[in-house]
Protein backbone atom coordinates (compact mmCIF):
# COMPACT_ATOMS: atom_id res chain seq x y z
CA UNK A 1 0.00 0.00 0.00
CA UNK A 2 2.82 2.39 0.84
CA UNK A 3 4.51 1.64 -2.48
CA UNK A 4 1.29 2.46 -4.32
CA UNK A 5 1.04 5.76 -2.45
CA UNK A 6 4.65 6.66 -3.35
CA UNK A 7 4.00 5.87 -7.02
CA UNK A 8 0.89 8.05 -6.99
CA UNK A 9 2.81 10.96 -5.44
CA UNK A 10 5.51 10.63 -8.09
CA UNK A 11 2.89 10.61 -10.86
CA UNK A 12 1.20 13.71 -9.45
CA UNK A 13 4.56 15.53 -9.29
CA UNK A 14 5.37 14.55 -12.88
CA UNK A 15 1.94 15.67 -14.06
CA UNK A 16 2.47 19.02 -12.36
CA UNK A 17 5.84 19.54 -14.04
CA UNK A 18 4.48 18.53 -17.46
CA UNK A 19 1.52 20.91 -17.05
CA UNK A 20 3.83 23.83 -16.26
CA UNK A 21 6.01 23.09 -19.29
CA UNK A 22 3.02 22.74 -21.63
CA UNK A 23 1.43 26.02 -20.44
CA UNK A 24 4.73 27.82 -20.96
CA UNK A 25 5.03 26.45 -24.50
CA UNK A 26 1.47 27.49 -25.33
CA UNK A 27 2.21 31.08 -24.29
CA UNK A 28 5.44 31.04 -26.32
CA UNK A 29 3.47 29.84 -29.35
CA UNK A 30 0.89 32.59 -28.91
CA UNK A 31 3.63 35.21 -28.69
CA UNK A 32 5.29 33.81 -31.84
CA UNK A 33 1.93 33.89 -33.68
CA UNK A 34 1.43 37.55 -32.77
CA UNK A 35 4.92 38.37 -34.09
CA UNK A 36 4.12 36.50 -37.31
CA UNK A 37 0.71 38.19 -37.68
CA UNK A 38 2.23 41.65 -37.28
CA UNK A 39 4.84 40.83 -39.91
CA UNK A 40 2.17 39.53 -42.34
CA UNK A 41 -0.14 42.49 -41.79
CA UNK A 42 2.87 44.78 -42.25
CA UNK A 43 3.59 43.17 -45.62
CA UNK A 44 -0.01 43.75 -46.70
CA UNK A 45 0.21 47.37 -45.54
CA UNK A 46 3.39 47.83 -47.57
CA UNK A 47 1.60 46.48 -50.67
CA UNK A 48 -1.24 48.94 -50.04
CA UNK A 49 1.36 51.72 -49.82
CA UNK A 50 3.07 50.67 -53.06
CA UNK A 51 -0.23 50.82 -54.94
CA UNK A 52 -1.78 53.93 -53.39
CA UNK A 53 1.21 55.96 -52.24
CA UNK A 54 -0.06 56.05 -48.66
CA UNK A 55 -0.93 53.81 -45.73
CA UNK A 56 -4.55 53.46 -44.59
CA UNK A 57 -5.52 56.13 -42.08
CA UNK A 58 -6.31 55.20 -38.51
CA UNK A 59 -10.00 55.76 -39.27
CA UNK A 60 -9.88 53.45 -42.31
CA UNK A 61 -8.04 50.91 -40.22
CA UNK A 62 -6.84 47.50 -41.30
CA UNK A 63 -10.17 46.84 -43.03
CA UNK A 64 -8.80 48.97 -45.91
CA UNK A 65 -6.64 45.97 -46.76
CA UNK A 66 -9.80 44.03 -47.67
CA UNK A 67 -12.28 46.67 -48.80
CA UNK A 68 -11.37 49.66 -50.95
CA UNK A 69 -11.56 52.84 -48.86
CA UNK A 70 -13.99 55.55 -49.93
CA UNK A 71 -11.34 58.26 -49.59
CA UNK A 72 -8.34 58.77 -51.88
CA UNK A 73 -7.39 55.21 -52.81
CA UNK A 74 -6.56 55.53 -56.49
CA UNK A 75 -4.35 52.64 -57.46
CA UNK A 76 -5.90 50.35 -54.85
CA UNK A 77 -5.42 46.84 -56.19
CA UNK A 78 -6.66 44.73 -53.29
CA UNK A 79 -7.73 42.91 -51.43
CA UNK A 80 -4.29 42.64 -49.85
CA UNK A 81 -5.35 39.93 -47.41
CA UNK A 82 -7.49 36.91 -48.23
CA UNK A 83 -9.38 36.71 -44.94
CA UNK A 84 -10.41 39.25 -42.37
CA UNK A 85 -7.64 40.53 -40.12
CA UNK A 86 -7.39 38.05 -37.24
CA UNK A 87 -7.58 38.99 -33.60
CA UNK A 88 -4.35 38.62 -31.70
CA UNK A 89 -3.80 35.23 -30.03
CA UNK A 90 -5.43 36.55 -26.85
CA UNK A 91 -8.65 37.55 -28.63
CA UNK A 92 -8.08 41.32 -28.92
CA UNK A 93 -7.80 43.37 -32.09
CA UNK A 94 -4.38 44.52 -33.23
CA UNK A 95 -3.81 48.21 -32.58
CA UNK A 96 -3.18 50.24 -35.75
CA UNK A 97 -2.34 53.95 -35.94
CA UNK A 98 -1.30 55.95 -38.98
CA UNK A 99 0.68 58.08 -38.77
CA UNK A 100 2.25 56.27 -35.88
CA UNK A 101 3.61 57.72 -32.67
CA UNK A 102 6.74 55.58 -33.00
CA UNK A 103 6.88 55.50 -36.81
CA UNK A 104 5.87 59.03 -37.77
CA UNK A 105 6.48 58.40 -41.49
CA UNK A 106 4.41 55.22 -41.61
CA UNK A 107 2.28 53.31 -39.06
CA UNK A 108 2.34 51.65 -35.66
CA UNK A 109 0.97 48.13 -35.37
CA UNK A 110 0.91 46.32 -32.04
CA UNK A 111 -0.63 43.85 -29.63
CA UNK A 112 -0.59 44.31 -25.86
CA UNK A 113 0.37 40.68 -25.27
CA UNK A 114 -1.13 38.24 -22.81
CA UNK A 115 -1.99 40.76 -20.08
CA UNK A 116 -3.68 43.27 -22.41
CA UNK A 117 -1.81 46.16 -20.79
CA UNK A 118 1.01 48.34 -22.03
CA UNK A 119 4.50 47.10 -21.14
CA UNK A 120 5.27 43.82 -19.47
CA UNK A 121 7.80 41.10 -20.04
CA UNK A 122 7.76 37.56 -21.36
CA UNK A 123 4.30 36.58 -22.60
CA UNK A 124 2.94 39.85 -21.17
CA UNK A 125 5.31 41.94 -23.31
CA UNK A 126 3.87 44.12 -26.06
CA UNK A 127 4.49 42.94 -29.62
CA UNK A 128 5.13 45.87 -31.96
CA UNK A 129 6.40 46.69 -35.43
CA UNK A 130 8.84 49.29 -34.08
CA UNK A 131 10.83 47.29 -31.49
CA UNK A 132 12.58 44.71 -33.62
Amino acid sequence: MLELLVVMVILVLLAGVVTIVVVKRVEEARYAKAVSDIESIGNALDQFYLHTGRYPSTDEGLEALRIKPQSDASGWNGPYVKKSIPADPWGREYIYECPGNNNADSYDLSSMGHDGREGGSGADADITNWDK
